[in-house]
């Protein structure tokens, strides 16, 4: 029943997904983020898309994936990344995407183990970096910022949200999260995981690269704060249409841990969670 309920999804938004998207009417801005701390640059580069109108609107922080925030083969966002940026911002969000990566001189990291930006140190500060830039626009509601990320940096959402890196008083926090398929294993095997904000996961349960089993365990055992959709038959990166499903080898973290996992589009998932992640992110304007 699921999978005939997602071709049935796939087969309504193929008019919406063939159709150009009408975003802000202009190219993303370039901005630059405030981030001192220990691990961070000193600022962060990012991208930010803005809807049409006065506001203020509600935001959304998006944290790219291990492949970092630009398209290796054109110049500019990657495709995914432009898509739901322009997506989100169609339907009334900013939406923030920090550079981990480049804004530190480093380029992708999906093959290399020894990684000097993770995702619950360097990432969670960017992640809140973001979100105080985007409480000083006078555009953005402070108290309606959401956040999303995906692998890598969903994995960054899952330590954002904990209750330890809770905002000091007097800055608002996040109101919810969404992460696509992230790394749930090594905080699975933790097993004190907990969220401080609704937390919505969406993956493929095909996933060889970040498995579905250890985000099963993490949703289970946070059964009032997450909820956790998998898709029939979708692998990594099912999002990106700009991504044929293909092989890569030579990553550091795969399921089987032989750096062998298959990742791209599965337009049944992809339709299902153009739906799925605007219902749970409306929480934002309400």
């Amino acid at each position: 029943m699921q999978a005939k309920h997602l071709l049935a999804l796939a087969g309504l938004f193929a008019l919406w997904l063939a159709q150009p998207v009408m975003a802000a009417g202009q190219e993303p801005e370039s901005v630059s983020i405030p981030a001192d701390g220990e691990n961070q640059p000193g600022k962060l580069d990012a991208r930010l898309f803005k809807p049409q109108g006065q506001g203020p609107f509600p935001a959304i922080v998006a944290m790219h994936g291990c492949s970092g925030l630009w398209s290796s083969k054109t110049i500019g966002l990657s495709p995914r990344h432009a898509d739901w940026g322009q997506r989100l911002a169609a339907l009334g969000y900013v939406v923030l995407f920090p550079d981990s990566y480049g804004s530190r001189d480093l380029g992708p990291q999906c093959k290399n183990d020894d990684r000097r930006v993770e995702p619950y140190r360097e990432r969670v500060e960017d992640a809140n970096a973001a979100r105080r830039y985007l409480q000083t626009l006078p555009y953005v509601k402070p108290d309606a910022i959401g956040l999303l990320g995906w692998s890598n940096g969903g994995s960054s959402v899952l330590y954002t949200v904990r209750p330890k890196d809770r905002p000091k008083a007097g800055s608002p926090d996040f109101r919810a999260a969404v992460a696509f398929y992230p790394g749930c294993t090594a905080i699975a095997n933790k097993g004190d995981w907990a969220t401080r904000v609704p937390l919505l996961i969406v993956m493929g349960d095909a996933d060889d690269w970040t498995p579905a089993a250890p985000c099963k365990t993490l949703a289970a055992a946070n059964p009032d704060k997450v909820k956790l959709i998998l898709y029939p038959g979708a692998y990594h990166d099912f999002d990106n249409e700009a991504q044929k499903l293909h092989e890569l080898h030579g990553l550091a973290y795969t399921a089987n841990d032989n750096g062998v996992a298959h990742a791209g589009l599965n337009p049944a998932a992809r339709a299902a969670a153009l739906k799925d992640v605007p219902d749970f992110l409306a929480v934002l304007k309400q």
